[in-house]
C-alpha cells in the first residue's frame, strides 16, 4: 500500500506573507525551503474544546529543536514573548518545552525531545 512519507509542507494564510515569513527566517531559522532533520514528527488531531492551544486557533505548529535554553536567549533578546511550563510541560519521557506566538499571533510549540 502507498502511504505518506513525511510532512512537504506546512500552508497557512497571512496579512503581510513578505513580513511573516522574514519573520520565521530571522527569529527561527526557517527559509521558505528547508531540508528538516531527520526526527519524529506528530501528526495529532485535539479536541475541539481542548486548552493545549488557543480556542481562537484551529491550529499550532510544533518545532523541532536541537538547544531549547539557547533559542529562547536569541528570542528573549529580540523580545519576543515566550511561555515556559516546566513542572507541566518538561518531562524525561517527552522532553522540553516552550511556547512563542509569531507576529501575525499564530501559535508555535518549541520542543526539545529528550536525549
Amino acid at each position: 500500500m502507498a502511504r505518506v512519507t513525511g510532512i512537504g509542507g506546512v500552508f497557512f494564510r497571512a496579512r503581510d506573507t513578505a513580513a511573516l515569513g522574514q519573520w520565521y527566517e530571522q527569529h527561527l531559522g526557517i527559509p521558505g525551503f528547508w531540508s528538516q532533520d531527520a526526527g519524529m514528527t506528530i501528526f495529532a488531531p485535539f479536541k475541539a474544546d481542548t486548552d493545549y492551544f488557543p480556542a481562537d486557533r484551529q491550529w499550532m505548529i510544533n518545532l523541532r529543536v536541537d538547544d531549547l535554553d539557547a533559542l529562547l536567549n536569541t528570542l528573549h533578546a529580540a523580545g519576543i514573548v515566550i511561555e515556559t511550563r516546566p513542572d507541566e510541560w518538561d518531562t524525561p519521557e517527552t522532553g522540553r518545552f516552550a511556547r512563542i506566538h509569531d507576529p501575525e499571533g499564530n501559535p508555535i510549540e518549541l520542543w526539545e525531545p529528550p536525549k
